[in-house]
This record gives C-alpha cells, sequence and structure tokens, in this order.
C-alpha cells in the first residue's frame, strides 16, 4: 500500500510526536506553533525529508490545535487564531463545563483539519499545472506579488510594515552573488564569516523563539494561571455528546470552507479566519443572542476555522512558493534547508514528498483528535507550567541546534543571539517580524529572477510588461492586493478613530 511505503513507522512515530510537542507548545501562553516549528528545525537535519515533513506537519497540525486549551481554560488564545474560541469557550468553563468545551473545539478542529486537506490534495496540484510553465519574468512576479502580503499583514502601520519588509531584503542581499560571485553589503571584517550572508536557520529561531521568550520574560516568569479550573461539573448537560454536531453541519462546513480559503489568501491570517467564520455563525445562527455566553456553537465555528486554515495556508506554499505567513514561511525554509524549491515544479518533481505530505496530515489530524480527546483533562494541567522551568530548556535547545546546523560554526551562535536580540527589540521600535521574515526569504529569490530577466532580455525592461497574458494578471493582482491592502489600513483607521472619540 503507498501509504505505508512512504510514511515508515519512524515517520509516523515523529509525526505523532510532532503533534504531542505542538500541543504543549500550543497550550502554554506566549508559546506559539511558529515557535515550536522553528525550535525543532535543526533536528530536521539529521532525518530524511519525509521524516522531517512528518515532524514539522505534526507540530504545525498540534500546535495550532493546542491554542483551545488557554483559550477555553483561562481565557488567553495560545494561538492568533484560537481568538474567537474565548468568546464562548471561556464562559462555558466558568459554567463548569470545560471539558465539554474543549471536546467541541477538538472535534470541530479534526472536521475542519480534513476538510482542508482535501481541499489542499485537488486544487494544489491543479494550480502547480497551471503555474509550471511560468518563466523568470513570472516567477519574479509571483514573488512580487508574495511581498504585496507585507502591506497586508502590516499591523498598527503600514509604512512600518514595508519598511520592515524591505530591511529584510536588504540584509537578505548580504553575500556573494552566485551569477558573477560579486560582493555585497558585507560589513567590513565580516568577510570570511558572511560570503553565503546569514544563516537562514539561526536567524529565524533568534527571531523567533529567542526573541518571543525575552519578550514574555519581560512580562514575568510566573505560571500564567492560578485560579481553580472546572472541568465538568458532572451533570448530563454539561457533558460532551458527539451529537451535539447533528445540529451543527452546516457551521462546521461553511466554518471550514471559510477557514481554508481564507488561510489561501496570502497574508489575511488565521485570526480572520476564526473571526470570519465566527461572525457568520453569528449571522446564520437560530440563537444569535447565545453565542458570546457560552455557546457550543461559538466554539465549533472558531476552530473548525482554526484548523481549516493549515490546508488553506499550505496550498499557495506548495503551488507557488508563496509564504502566506510567518509559519508557512518557515516551512519553506526548511525545504530550502534540505535543497528542495518549493513552487510550481514541487509537486511533479517530488511526487513521493508530496504524497508524504498529504499523508502526514492525516496521521498528524487522527493523532491529534485522539491525543487531546482522550487526554483532556492531563493537557489542561500545561497551562498552570513555571515558564521559568520552560524557558532554559528552550534556550540551550536554541543554542545547540543553531550550533550544529553548519557542523559547529561559533558565528551561527552569535547570529542566533544577535537576531534574538532584534526579535526583542523589533517591536519596540515598530519593525514588524513577519514582514521582515518574508522579505528576508524572497529577496535574494526575488533578486536571482530579476538579473535572469534582464539577461535574457538584453537590460529591457518592458519584458515584465510585455510577456503574455500571465504576466498582465499578476500585474493586476498586484496592483489589486496593494488597493486593498491602502484601504484596509485606512479603514481601520476611521473605525479607530470613531471608537476613540
Amino acid at each position: 500500500m503507498q501509504f505505508f511505503e512512504i510514511l515508515t513507522p519512524m515517520t509516523i512515530l515523529l509525526c505523532s510526536l510532532g503533534v504531542f510537542i505542538g500541543i504543549v507548545m500550543g497550550a502554554i501562553p506566549g508559546m506559539t506553533a511558529t515557535m515550536a516549528i522553528a525550535i525543532f528545525l535543526p533536528i530536521t537535519y539529521a532525518l530524511d525529508m519525509i521524516e522531517s515533513i512528518g515532524l514539522l506537519i505534526g507540530l504545525y497540525v498540534g500546535g495550532i490545535s493546542g491554542g483551545l486549551v488557554p483559550a477555553v481554560l483561562i481565557n488567553i488564545p495560545g494561538t492568533p487564531s484560537s481568538l474567537t474560541t474565548t468568546f464562548d469557550g471561556y464562559p462555558m468553563t466558568q459554567k463548569g463545563e470545560g471539558e465539554k468545551a474543549l471536546k467541541v473545539g477538538v472535534t470541530a478542529s479534526v472536521f475542519g483539519g480534513f476538510f482542508s486537506l482535501a481541499v489542499l490534495y485537488f486544487f494544489a496540484p491543479m494550480l502547480s499545472t497551471f503555474a509550471i510553465d511560468f518563466s523568470s519574468v513570472e516567477m519574479f512576479l509571483i514573488i512580487l506579488f508574495a511581498m504585496t502580503i507585507i502591506a497586508s499583514i502590516s499591523k498598527g502601520s503600514l509604512l512600518g510594515g514595508i519598511f520592515s519588509g524591505l530591511l529584510g531584503i536588504l540584509i537578505s542581499l548580504i553575500g556573494t552573488f552566485t551569477i558573477n560571485n560579486e560582493t555585497r553589503l558585507i560589513p567590513p571584517g565580516f568577510e570570511s564569516e558572511l560570503i553565503y550572508g546569514f544563516t537562514l536557520l539561526p536567524v529565524l529561531i533568534g527571531l523567533f523563539a529567542v526573541g518571543q521568550l525575552l519578550e514574555e520574560a519581560e512580562k514575568g516568569m510566573k505560571a500564567s494561571a492560578h485560579q481553580k479550573i472546572k472541568l465538568q461539573k458532572g451533570d448530563t448537560k454539561s457533558k460532551f455528546s458527539f451529537r451535539l454536531f447533528k445540529n451543527q453541519k452546516v457551521n462546521v462546513v461553511r466554518s471550514s470552507l471559510l477557514g481554508t480559503f481564507i488561510g489561501m489568501l496570502p497574508g489575511v491570517g488565521g485570526s480572520a479566519a476564526s473571526i470570519t467564520a465566527y461572525s457568520q455563525a453569528k449571522n446564520f445562527s437560530k440563537n444569535p443572542k447565545e453565542l458570546g455566553k457560552g455557546s457550543p456553537e461559538g466554539v465549533v465555528a472558531s476552530e473548525s476555522a482554526n484548523n481549516g486554515l493549515i490546508g488553506g495556508a499550505l496550498v499557495p506554499m506548495l503551488s507557488l512558493g508563496i509564504p502566506g505567513d510567518s509559519t508557512t514561511a518557515i516551512l519553506i525554509a526548511a525545504f530550502l534547508l534540505q535543497g528542495i524549491q518549493v513552487g510550481p515544479l514541487f509537486i511533479s518533481s517530488n511526487p513521493d514528498l508530496w504524497s508524504g505530505m498529504v499523508f502526514a496530515l492525516i496521521v498528524a489530524n487522527i493523532a491529534m483528535f485522539f491525543m487531546m480527546f482522550l487526554t483532556v483533562k492531563y493537557f489542561a494541567k500545561i497551562v498552570f507550567i513555571p515558564k521559568y522551568l520552560i524557558f532554559p530548556i528552550i534556550i540551550v535547545a536554541c543554542v545547540i541546534g543553531s550550533y550544529a546546523i553548519n557542523n559547529g560554526i561559533m558565528f551561527d551562535v552569535w547570529t542566533l543571539l544577535l537576531f534574538g536580540f532584534l526579535g526583542y527589540i523589533f517591536p519596540k521600535l515598530g519593525i514588524q517580524i513577519p514582514s521582515f521574515l518574508i522579505g528576508f526569504i524572497l529577496g535574494a529569490e526575488a533578486e536571482k529572477n530579476f538579473i535572469d530577466t534582464l539577461q535574457g532580455s538584453g537590460g529591457d525592461l518592458s519584458v515584465f510588461f510585455t510577456n503574455g497574458p500571465v504576466a498582465i494578471v499578476l500585474w493586476i493582482l498586484i496592483l489589486g492586493s496593494i488597493i486593498f491592502s491602502v484601504a484596509d489600513y485606512r479603514k481601520g483607521k476611521k473605525e479607530e478613530a470613531t471608537y476613540a472619540s
């Protein structure tokens, strides 16, 4: 059977282990799926590609799903996409229905996960087939379109987000250009260390793990919750039953569809998916006034969209090489570290790896469901683990991983610490880390395709506009994305001003 030919017992074990670790990381306030993947990225060097992808997919699914635990129990979303889970999950906990809320969320999550997996399986190859004949012109325009994500994910300041992305592009250009070996932007005294630029892995771990740990440490090292949690009173009404989903079929499908679709839109993000699904659930609910007061319907909508986001976000990543958010950007980095280019040729050139990813998503969703559903009382205790016990272990793991990435180069540890410090101070300076990361990852590839295009056209820039209908469509998408981002930003500013007045 193809499943067992591609996914070995070790891969299944690593995927399940990744789910478990991801749930733990997602359930601890301040930790995220992105941080979990960044921390465990060095381990993938010791594994083959399918095993490493199984581990990372498990961390992704577990990290996103684990965010519902603190959202339900202590009113703190473990991930941005579990924000709306707090609206009804925590009121259910206050009524003594915490275990019921968690099991409702877990069941809705697995529905959303499998729905988005089906969309990924059928839609990504179709999109890749269309994009497989793209030249360097189209590839540059696709990367340029991906960079417009920077504007759409800018939080608080559109100009700040664009500056952050440009800073990431600038730093990505440090090193020696591969076509003519021309040295670029290397600071004096670091010619030998930075001949190939900053190593990607220490940069990622520093920004998302060390920087986040420093920020959390600044807030305080005490346990994040001390209140007594009532998981279940014991009466019939507060107990979970699968019959609850009998009247939630439309809600599950609608929310999963919205989550998957919004996940496919680069830069929109998980919080937008869950908020949209929750608002639609309220619009179509027979009892809209109950939502926000402890209704399972709200938890179903939020968590279906939450996990529907995963498969949706992988569609543009695998078929076009466009990272929709920081998590998929790190997954792209995982492929690059293994020497595999994600983009239109990925699925046709790596059929076993593509099948491995699909199978890993199946295993990860099944493992997530059984782990969380059967042991929910024990995962509920994770929110009480003191940060002063976890943070030192994570720091040591980050340092060891960065040191070992190039067989023991101390400069990579200094890179880790440098970007860890930058990850801590960037938000204080208004520099947005997700925008910076997308610019850093895409910058060098954009330069390469730009130079290839100019060499092929003899320096004629008009080729970017006259290379056929696909180029014109991409320009329309680029302009549309920019206009939408500016309009959305201005709308947000007006709403803030109205609210303030």
